[in-house]
């Protein structure tokens, strides 16, 4: 029997998801529900075929589940464009699927988390279709319309999905309505008390249901300082980025207390924000009274990406950045809450592409990079597709991408005098749906992942050789790495706590290209060594160290110990006094 197999059978810790922090003993698989599985044969992924695959998770040993929106939405921004809070879209299935889903889930010890998208609503909201309907309506205030200048946008804002964050109103006079990402998403006016209380009763509506908690949406947006005119502008196009004047302004705070007291805090519900704190704020956002469970770390995840957004110029950085990035990330974290660690997720391409040459790019690397991420402090976030290696997909041409962004994207990057070459090359390096092509689950017709003639993107024609099928059946493969990665998180044993809960302390080497960190409590202590370079790299080591998990071969009793190209080792050892 395989060692993969062993695992199958090994029952998890199960977690009292009623203990105060349930969720740092957890493990978040985030599934992009359009390319799960597709149960009904209609070539778009569905709640059916993620109820149908529960039985994966649970052998995987993951404990909670992330779905993306599944809400009512005309799919404009692959459903953050929600047109009813309160429905689910029929591309997915029904409310009572849904429920079913969160029943079944709860069965085998998974919670589901969902998106929880309140900056903005769908333009097909019957409240914003009434504020169009009617000057007058009280859904006028719950949005933000302002008049504009001589007929022209009240400022020169850009959106975050680029062009003007101003739209016109059709068949009014000088009225503009503010959308920081699609014209297709008009901002809630936050301002108004009535858009908060509604807010807030949805949110409680759904935890009734038994949600375990949600994942937040670009919460710190909520808050605008709106000004007006021309001002300074930092793009070619001769608009200003809209994040300067909208996120994480003062009195945000008022209302993030607000809907924690009175709908997570209540229900004890896991909430993950994609919020970037300033460190100086950190304690008031993820603290023991803070309006969050945890947060997202963007500094390594984003590393390729310029300030501005503009992720087709992809910035240069090296490893020594990324190094400092983590390590910083982590001790600065870890003095004021809890994180939430990832590689990769529905906004990211895949983490082997961005992180490593074409010619590294392969199962040893990416075990790697699931090392690296896996043993930090802080809840794992797996994104469906990573544990098995999904790699980002060779478009044919722009008609084949989906995503919104990347059709701006690929715009400025020819307004900035890009070849469409070169341009096209940087959508194959960061597009977000090289995360959204279908899950490979067989070497079967589309992947496994329908039996339609046409899914709604394509399929990465690699799954002939990387799927779930083929990894369930190799004790080397980088499912099986991540299962035990997984188990020594989720099994109760010699070094769990550690790696759960014990404080991050950098290990100094000399070599930028190390990245070295141990994870201590007063009885055993972790060391986690990755190299992240194309050269074999020699490190001392402090002590006599056993090995719990690797991509590479590991003697015990060594006092330094050469690591290959791209090489990673957990090893572990007792303190005198616990032995």
């Amino acid at each position: 029997m395989t060692e993969i197999q062993t695992l199958k059978q090994t029952n998890f810790t199960r977690i009292d998801m009623n203990e105060k922090e349930w969720w740092k003993k957890s493990i978040v698989y985030q599934i992009y529900p359009r390319s799960f599985m597709d149960q009904n044969g209609d070539g778009v992924g569905d709640l059916q075929g993620i109820i149908s695959k529960l039985d994966y998770f649970q052998e995987l040993g993951v404990n909670v589940i992330w779905l993306c929106p599944v809400y009512q939405s005309p799919m404009d921004d692959g459903g953050y464009d929600i047109a009813d809070y309160y429905q689910i879209d029929p591309m997915f299935g029904t409310n009572q699927d849904m429920d079913q889903l969160i029943e079944q889930a709860d069965a085998r010890g998974i919670k589901i988390l969902m998106d929880l998208v309140v900056n903005h609503t769908s333009d097909e909201h019957a409240w914003f279709q009434e504020a169009l309907t009617d000057p007058n309506s009280k859904y006028r205030d719950y949005y933000i319309f302002r008049k504009g200048i001589d007929g022209q946008a009240p400022n020169n804002w850009r959106s975050y999905f680029g062009g003007s964050a101003w739209e016109k109103v059709p068949n009014e006079e000088n009225m503009f309505y503010l959308h920081a990402f699609s014209k297709k998403q008009p901002d809630l006016n936050w301002e108004n008390p009535e858009v908060r209380e509604e807010c807030i009763n949805m949110i409680n509506w759904w935890l009734e249901k038994g949600l375990g908690g949600f994942r937040i949406d670009a919460i710190l947006n909520l808050k605008k300082r709106i000004e007006y005119g021309q001002l300074p502008a930092d793009g070619e196009d001769g608009l200003a980025f809209i994040g300067h004047w909208i996120l994480n302004q003062p009195g945000i705070e008022e209302w993030l207390a607000e809907i924690d007291q009175r709908t997570f805090r209540k229900y004890n519900a896991l909430t993950v924000a994609e919020a970037d704190v300033p460190e100086d704020q950190l304690s008031r956002y993820i603290g023991e009274d803070g309006y969050f469970r945890m947060i997202f770390d963007f500094s390594y995840t984003d590393i390729d990406v310029p300030e501005t957004g503009e992720w087709f110029l992809q910035s240069n950085w090296t490893v020594k950045e990324l190094k400092e990035n983590i390590l910083q990330n982590e001790l600065t974290t870890q003095k004021f809450g809890w994180g939430a660690k990832y590689l990769e997720n529905h906004d990211q391409p895949r983490s082997i592409n961005k992180y490593l040459p074409n010619e590294y790019q392969n199962d040893h690397s990416k075990k790697m990079l699931a090392t690296l991420f896996m043993m930090l402090q802080g809840t794992p976030f797996i994104y469906q597709g990573q544990e098995i290696g999904m790699t980002n997909i060779r478009m044919d041409e722009m008609s084949d991408y989906d995503d919104i962004a990347t059709h701006d994207q690929y715009r400025r990057a020819m307004l900035s005098g890009m070849s469409p070459e070169a341009a096209f090359e940087g959508m194959y390096l960061r597009s977000r749906d090289n995360n959204r092509t279908p899950m490979q689950w067989s070497d079967q017709k589309n992947a496994g992942f329908s039996g339609a003639e046409q899914t709604w993107i394509k399929v990465n024609s690699n799954y002939q050789t990387i799927n779930v099928e083929a990894e369930l059946n190799d004790d080397q493969s980088v499912l099986a790495f991540y299962q035990k990665l997984i188990a020594l998180r989720r099994q109760a044993g010699p070094y769990q706590e550690a790696i759960i809960f014990g404080e991050v302390v950098p290990y100094e080497v000399p070599q930028e290209e190390i990245i070295a960190y141990k994870r201590s409590t007063a009885e055993e202590e972790v060391l986690v060594i990755v190299n992240f370079s194309a050269n074999h790299q020699i490190v001392k080591l402090d002590g006599s160290y056993e090995l719990l998990i690797g991509n590479q071969a590991y003697q015990t009793n060594l006092e330094q110990i050469k690591l290959v190209p791209y090489g990673s080792l957990v090893l572990g050892k007792k303190s005198e006094e616990s032995k």
